[in-house]
This record gives C-alpha cells, sequence and structure tokens, in this order.
C-alpha cells in the first residue's frame, strides 16, 4: 500500500540569497515536504516505529534551513530532499520551498521552487 505522507507549513527564519540583505538579516521560508512510501506495515501495525515521524520531519528540515547559508533556494531544497532520503524509508520526496519575504523591488507573496527527488537520485 503506498502512501503520500505529508508535512506542510514548516516556517523558519534563515540566511539564503544572493543578497546582503537576505544573507545578513534573513528572510521567513515556508517548506512543504510530501513523502511516497509503503505504509501498509504502519496501517495495520498502528505504530509510529513502522512509518514517518513527522515531528522528525519538521525537525530536519527546519535543522537544515537554519544551520546553513545557501544562496539558491534550490540547493536548499535539494539538500532537505537528500537528507530526507538518508534518513527516512522512503522511495521518494517532493519538496516545496517558499521566500515568504523575498528582497524584490515590487509587491508579491512567494518565489520558489519545487523537486522531485528518489533514492536514484541521491549519491
Amino acid at each position: 500500500m503506498i502512501g503520500r505522507i505529508t508535512v506542510s507549513g514548516i516556517r523558519f527564519h534563515a540566511y539564503h540569497g544572493l543578497t546582503k540583505l537576505e544573507r545578513q538579516v534573513g528572510v521567513r521560508h515556508k517548506v512543504d515536504v510530501i513523502l511516497t512510501a509503503d505504509i501498509s506495515k504502519a496501517a495495520k501495525s498502528d505504530s509510529i516505529d513502522d512509518t514517518m515521524d513527522y515531528r522528525a520531519i519538521h525537525d530536519l528540515v527546519v535543522r537544515v534551513g537554519r544551520e546553513n547559508s545557501f544562496h539558491l533556494i534550490e540547493t536548499l531544497a535539494s539538500r532537505i530532499c537528500g537528507e530526507i532520503l538518508r534518513d527516512f524509508r522512503c522511495d521518494q520526496v517532493e519538496v516545496s520551498v517558499c521566500k515568504e519575504t523575498p528582497v524584490l523591488d515590487g509587491i508579491l507573496d512567494t518565489v520558489g521552487v519545487e523537486l522531485v527527488m528518489t533514492r536514484g537520485d541521491i549519491s
């Protein structure tokens, strides 16, 4: 039984971007994660040990987001995907990263990137 486990709306302040302001003052980021995995064992056992712990996924995303400073959110999304695939029993992960307060001359809500990775994509 293949399931899609979602953890969405993870928010944190971080220092990713090309501009000096983004790298010194930072901006708020929002990350959504979807993991594709066989959930049949968890569905039968009703045990957290047989599925993805949402708290651990949340903690990983926040840790990667706060402990690093990348020029591109594509790099942030790739790093989050890679660590999730290494740390969790899933076949595929989808990550959406948005800057909620982008530093641009104009008015817009967010800028973002979506990335899909499978086990074959990590080295």
